[in-house]
């Protein structure tokens, strides 16, 4: 094979590794503009619903081409649990993951949240009885040790507010983590594209409306301007960009390499809080996000034939 021959083979690799990449830090960039956010005076529940509802066109557009391509109708009960989807993994989740963000830095709310795959291993020991390797049991301490080092930091810090901001995020991984477990049920049947577009209009109409039941629009009218901009670029570069990324990225690397990409996601997070929040960090959170990456990598890895 010639160098043009080889050039264009790789193409479509060093396009994945680009957009996986891209779909990790852009994601991780979100517990950035909501803890910038929160020093405007903005809370949780105006910041995610106007994170939403800049988000919302996007998913309806992407629901209706993805119809369009798949036009096999979505059965009743399929509906159903898409609105359960839609209510675990977009709207609790990022509920929970906004109230947390308030009493934790960004860097503990990122390894938190990076604890996902192992509560997904957790979820099959536990409810479906599935086997667990000695590989995996080591995975699963290196990367809770990981997690209790940056939270000694974080507490050292904040105190009992660090308990409740960290107890909130890890029930937003948990949630989460069920959307994940569910999905696999139903995503052959409707599509990934499909059922991504779905969930996450039910979680955009739910945080919407969540705003208007708690809150009154004076409110969203009376806030600096700066909230606005973060908000359209939350909604935008932070939530629909990494989503299309990291689907466009799996379709072209497969989702296990997309995966280890995303091993970016805290690194990257890490930076900007000091960067952008000016948010310290200490030895205790270097080692804790090491120890993190690399249970997390151990765990995501399929075992050697």
């Amino acid at each position: 094979m010639g160098t043009a021959e080889r050039a264009v083979a790789q193409s479509p690799a060093l396009t994945g590794v680009f957009l996986a990449a891209l779909g990790a830090i852009a994601f991780s960039g979100k517990a950035i503009i909501v803890k910038l956010g929160f020093r405007y005076g903005a809370d949780a529940i105006t910041l995610l619903a106007l994170r939403m509802l800049v988000a919302m066109p996007f998913f309806l557009l992407l629901g209706a081409w993805s119809s369009r391509r798949q036009v096999e109708p979505v059965s009743a009960a399929d509906r159903c649990r898409i609105v359960l989807l839609g209510i675990l993994g977009y709207y609790l989740a990022s509920f929970l993951d906004f109230l947390g963000l308030a009493y934790i830095t960004a860097t503990l709310e990122r390894l938190i949240l990076y604890l996902t795959p192992t509560i997904v291993l957790l979820i099959g020991v536990l409810v479906f009885r599935r086997s667990v390797t000695p590989r995996q049991v080591l995975a699963l301490a290196i990367s809770y040790a990981g997690v209790l080092l940056a939270f000694a930091h974080d507490f050292s810090i904040g105190g009992s507010n660090v308990v409740l901001g960290g107890g909130l995020v890890f029930l937003s991984a948990l949630s989460y983590s069920l959307y994940l477990v569910g999905v696999g049920e139903i995503v052959a049947r409707v599509g990934a594209i499909r059922l991504t577009a779905y969930a996450s209009t039910v979680a955009c109409i739910l945080c919407i409306g969540q705003y208007l039941l708690l809150r009154s629009l004076d409110t969203a009218m009376q806030l600096p301007v700066e909230v606005w901009w973060l908000s359209l670029l939350n909604g935008t570069l932070c939530t629909v960009v990494p989503v299309l990324a990291v689907m466009m990225a799996v379709a072209r690397i497969g989702p296990a390499t997309t995966a280890q990409i995303g091993m970016l996601g805290p690194v990257s997070t890490i930076v900007l809080s000091m960067l952008l929040l000016g948010e310290p960090m200490g030895p205790w959170q270097v080692a804790g996000t090491l120890l993190v990456l690399v249970g997390v990598w151990v765990v995501s890895r399929k075992p050697s034939a």
